[in-house]
């Protein structure tokens, strides 16, 4: 469910320095940022911060930053940074790719600030957690990994290579692995803000990004002009768990993940529904089509145009429910999987990864958050949450399973409270339906904050990103330049419905 980037990361260097404890981020001084064109109008520099924090005149590492610069300098209000989510997402990558889309970054927008993204600690083109020797080594590795079981028989081999994970990265990564959690990504941001002279800062975080603006927001709250969060998590449940529930239940479990990517489905199945020719999957009966598949495919693999589809592989393509733009092509996959022939044929392992993402992914993840360490669990709960959600339940038990096998801990990692008085309210936007962060959960996370306000989007997948409304655009655009809330009970649709055609 988590996509991968390439990374080319940079050495670390190391400088020798005397320990000191707890250091106040305050006393470490600001990075200077040399900012040099780097193609299609971007800016890119790098930035050199603390490997720990507590001990800022030792190890440096660095973090690779990328610019587009306000169109309009003379009205130029300051400094956006945006961070794409995650965690373990290339923000140089994304920023180059999305920088210019306007339902996400309008013309006003960028007219009245410099949009501003980096890979942050432990990722991509920074300073990055290594758990293989050669592309080749983690290539070979990645596309052996087996999917995501969807049934009990694949368990033991999925547990079996998310443990191989773990060690492979406690062996290999370094010191970094140490120093990765959000705390010290919220630290770095601090840096940046100042290294970019802004008094205070702008922000916009989407998905993972919204924990660390969350982070950040409570550890330098006097230092908030405005914060955008855009699917946006429950804090307290990523960080802890409620009532001491974080080493008891899987992650995205306590989260009820599962819920959010079945309601989302449900819309997919009515929404094709609806739009007849246009959706692939339309004709007859979707949802019992869904379900004739789905059997199938727990008596043996289906094979179409050449690749094998097991029961495992159709319901994680399924749940891959992020970009409602890319709905079309689901219903595509599941037409044909329904049309297909009953052959016999043999498995075949998926496309290798070839991007440092996954291992950052977890290096974050399972620093930030207390997750149970016993697999006995994650059996115990695939089970259980498959008969409360089917299809998708197990999906949210076993998505972060390295974690249970996690060695390196971050003693800087942030945990509460999360409702600081923050010297601006926040605005949270979520869609209706979110498979990956759902309305309830953005709700929760608001309710944990001292300051901020829930805005519905009645769209369909997964953050504003994924979701092309102007409307929302808008309303993230007024308040980012003046402040302004919008009316209370207000709502903005979607630009188009993911089948418009």
């Amino acid at each position: 469910m988590r996509g991968i980037v390439v990374a080319l990361g940079v050495s670390m260097a190391v400088v020798a320095g005397p320990a000191v404890a707890s250091a106040s981020v305050d006393s470490v001084p600001a990075p200077k940022l040399s900012w040099a064109g780097c193609e299609d109008g971007f800016q890119c520099a790098t930035a050199s911060v603390p490997l720990d924090y507590d001990r800022p005149a030792g190890a440096k590492i660095d973090l690779a930053l990328i610019k587009l610069p306000a169109t309009d300098p003379a009205h130029k209000i300051g400094t956006l940074f945006v961070n794409f989510g995650g965690p373990g997402a290339s923000g140089l990558q994304r920023l180059r790719e999305r920088g210019k889309w306007p339902w996400l970054f309008s013309d006003q927008l960028r007219a009245r600030f410099d949009v501003v993204s980096w890979d942050p600690r432990g990722i991509a083109n920074s300073t990055a957690v290594r758990c293989f020797d050669t592309v080749a080594e983690q290539e070979s590795f990645f596309g052996s990994f087996p999917e995501m079981p969807g049934d009990p028989s694949g368990n033991a081999a999925f547990y079996a290579k998310s443990k191989e994970l773990a060690d492979r990265c406690q062996a290999k990564a370094g010191p970094i692995l140490e120093h990765v959690s959000t705390a010290n990504t919220a630290r770095d941001l601090e840096l940046l803000r100042r290294a970019v002279g802004d008094a205070k800062l702008t922000y916009h975080g989407i998905s993972y990004g919204t924990q660390l603006g969350a982070t950040y927001a409570n550890l330098f709250p006097n230092r908030i002009r405005a914060m955008v969060f855009d699917g946006t998590m429950d804090f307290v449940g990523n960080a802890t768990g409620h009532d001491g529930t974080g080493k008891t239940v899987p992650l995205d479990t306590r989260q009820d993940v599962a819920t959010g990517i079945s309601q989302t489905f449900d819309q997919f199945l009515r929404l094709c529904t609806e739009a007849g020719p246009k959706c692939a999957f339309s004709s007859g009966d979707p949802k019992a089509k869904w379900t004739a598949i789905t059997a199938r495919a727990k008596q043996a693999p289906i094979t179409v145009d050449g690749e094998t589809w097991t029961y495992s592989g159709i319901i994680n393509a399924a749940a891959d429910l992020s970009d409602s733009r890319g709905w079309p092509d689901i219903a595509s996959l599941l037409q044909r999987l329904y049309d297909a022939p009953r052959t016999a044929a043999a498995f075949k392992t998926g496309e290798p990864y070839t991007a440092n993402r996954t291992e950052a992914f977890n290096a974050i993840q399972c620093s930030d958050s207390d997750v149970p360490a016993d697999p006995a669990i994650y059996s115990r709960y695939a089970e259980s949450e498959d008969q409360r959600v089917p299809y998708f339940g197990r999906i949210a038990v076993l998505d972060m399973m390295s974690c249970a096998f996690w060695q390196a801990k971050d003693a800087d990692r942030y945990t509460g409270p999360w409702n600081r008085p923050t010297s601006a309210e926040i605005l949270v936007l979520n869609n209706r339906y979110d498979p990956s962060t759902p309305l309830h959960g953005a709700q929760d996370g608001a309710a944990e904050l001292a300051r901020a306000r829930v805005f519905v989007t009645e769209g369909y997948g997964h953050s504003s990103m994924y979701v092309p409304s102007t409307c929302t655009e808008q309303v993230k655009r007024d308040y980012l330049i003046s402040g302004a809330f919008p009316a209370a009970g207000k709502t903005c649709a979607i630009d188009a419905s993911p089948f418009a055609g």
